[in-house]
């Protein structure tokens, strides 16, 4: 099974930096920023994806799956979703949906499956699977079920889940992860590997104590993530792990530099290598 690092936090560096880094980390490949602010602008996408790729060739390295922002089946979407193909690259994850206030969610869910059905159509002949992050927060899908929602009149092989140990965690603490991967099995494609801790804020107006959260290791947070990758195992999952190393700025539990992400990594990988490779044959 395929580990990737998502190349967010070494946007300071070169591509081919990038690779030689990740090369010596000893994962598999990149999971490629390809968005305004991203490794390369979709804009550029042509021209410098085939260059990212060969980056990556020359260091054993594969440019496993693209982060874009890609939200509407726009010429823009359609040019950059065909770089991809040329490129071999079958995993794209979209951009996001935010969730416009109380009241509009059913509405604004109808909304935004339309636009999945016209991405859909638009990635089918080209080969290329778009994928639907879970993010927690006022963003359409924050959790198992509303993905599940969003995804059950699609088969599989249109449109892909995107499931993420942290998110998950955060908007179904309890059992609501596990259950909506249950939901979402035939569909997962991609699995983002983060974790988090609650952390004590100020108290509010009416007295009550309001909390936050922080990125952390992986091995420190509370999504249980040994349990969350036995049940991918127990589905049969065998596609991508994405390593998100998000540990710069003040939703960090420390404000890293690119050295320090390099080296926390590091550490992550060696915690989460033996959880995909337990059961594995040999």
């Amino acid at each position: 099974m395929p580990i990737a690092v998502f190349t967010k936090s070494f946007q300071d560096r070169s591509i081919e930096e990038v690779c030689r880094i990740f090369r010596k980390l000893g994962v598999d490949g990149l999971d490629l920023t390809v968005r305004p602010g991203g490794h390369i602008h979709p804009k550029d996408a042509e021209e410098l994806l085939p260059q990212a790729v060969l980056a990556a060739h020359h260091q054993n390295l594969r440019v496993l799956m693209l982060t874009t922002s890609i939200t509407q089946a726009d010429r823009a979407a359609e040019k950059l979703l065909t770089a991809a193909a040329k490129e071999g690259i079958t995993r794209v994850k979209l951009g996001y949906y935010r969730y416009p206030g109380f009241g509009q969610l059913r509405r604004r869910m109808d909304e935004v499956k339309r636009h999945l059905e016209r991405i859909a159509r638009m990635a089918r002949p080209l080969g290329v699977l778009p994928c639907v992050h879970i993010h927690s927060g006022p963003y359409i899908p924050s959790h198992g079920t509303m993905l599940y929602e969003l995804l059950r009149d699609f088969e599989p092989g249109e449109l892909g889940a995107y499931v993420d140990t942290l998110h998950m965690a955060l908007e179904g603490g309890g059992a609501g992860w596990r259950q909506g991967l249950d939901l979402l099995a035939p569909w997962i494609a991609l699995v983002a590997v983060k974790n988090f801790r609650w952390e004590t804020g100020r108290r509010d107006r009416h007295g009550q104590l309001r909390w936050h959260t922080r990125n952390c290791p992986l091995a420190d947070g509370v999504s249980p993530i040994p349990d969350f990758v036995a049940c991918l195992r127990q589905l049969g999952y065998r596609g991508i792990y994405s390593l998100h190393s998000e540990y710069k700025g003040s939703h960090s539990f420390r404000n890293l530099d690119t050295e320090g992400c390099i080296r926390q990594t590091a550490e992550d990988l060696k915690f989460f290598r033996p959880l995909v490779e337990a059961g594995t044959p040999r």
